[in-house]
């Protein structure tokens, strides 16, 4: 049986240093002005997260997850080296690396990602799950257009945030993430599907919003840097035709005292939280409390 590191609930390795004072977090501060542009338009993009060295790390970690026989593959939660729903493009999507290798378990513990998390979501962070989005270069899937929280409402309430981690400069061109602003002050709407049909969305909008649809925005990035959303905000991205790769990590979080809103397992292979009970334990750990730098 593989190490699953799941079972350490701090920092494995020196990849990444955790401030030992308060001074040393305000580096890693995002602005008023940001977290206003989050809130009113429930998206923030540009944030620096991760140094070379650390996005060299976690591509080495990933090269070993393209393999069918890799060590701990018995670990993930779901595992699809192909989730795309047309035969000529290729999206490899999989949740639970972070069990799997350190720098993947290190990376929920990067400082810049915990305090913006921390900012943004206005309390102390817990760790939800991790997704990896890859599209090769030239053959790219889609990712459709979706809200997280369709996926999730086996928690509540909604306060949860994603963060998506460019592996690889993201663009237009590669298929990077796109928003409809403002969508996050929608109501939920029903799942349409994650890798198929980037129309799919329009038999679920109204009048209005189908309007507001006309202008998403492109969250171009580069490697390295990041981008946040809220869990109701309509985001997809579309194919990688180019000669480059568009791989990325992602980091599900929310607020600490979301409570299982189930009482059927949660992520496959995770013992059930019973219905009403605090989100807490081995699989969803406390990554950051403000009130420790305070």
């Amino acid at each position: 049986m593989s190490r699953d590191w799941s079972e350490l609930h701090e920092l494995a390795t020196d990849l990444f240093a955790w401030p030992t004072d308060a001074a040393g977090w305000e580096k890693y501060r995002l602005s008023p002005e940001q977290i206003e542009t989050y809130h009113e338009q429930g998206f923030l993009h540009g944030v620096k997260i991760l140094e070379e060295n650390q996005i060299e790390a976690l591509r080495t970690e990933l090269n070993e997850f393209f393999e069918a026989d890799h060590e701990g593959n018995e670990l993930w939660y779901e595992y699809h080296s192909n989730e795309s729903t047309s035969p000529d493009t290729v999206l490899f999507h999989a949740l639970g690396a972070w069990r799997l290798r350190p720098a993947f378990h290190d990376v929920l513990w990067a400082p810049g990602f915990v305090m913006a998390a921390s900012q943004l979501l206005g309390g102390s962070v817990r760790f939800w799950h991790d997704q990896l989005f890859c599209k090769p270069a030239k053959h790219g899937g889609v990712v459709a257009w979706h809200q997280d929280y369709s996926y999730w409402t086996r928690t509540k309430p909604i306060a949860h945030l994603t963060c998506w981690m460019g592996l690889d400069d993201a663009t237009k061109e590669n298929g990077c993430v796109q928003y409809i602003p403002g969508s996050h002050k929608w109501n939920l709407l029903p799942i349409t599907g994650l890798a198929g049909n980037m129309e799919a969305i329009q038999e679920v909008l109204n009048d209005e919003q189908w309007e507001q649809f006309q202008h998403p925005v492109a969250a171009e990035l580069k490697a390295g840097e990041a981008t946040f959303h809220h869990g109701l905000t309509v985001h997809g991205s579309f194919e990688n035709r180019i000669d480059r790769p568009r791989r990325a990590v992602v980091v599900n979080a929310f607020r600490d005292g979301v409570v299982s809103d189930k009482n059927e397992e949660l992520l496959t292979g995770v013992p059930a939280i019973p219905q009403g009970e605090k989100m807490e334990g081995q699989f969803f750990p406390l990554l950051f409390d403000p009130a420790t730098i305070a």
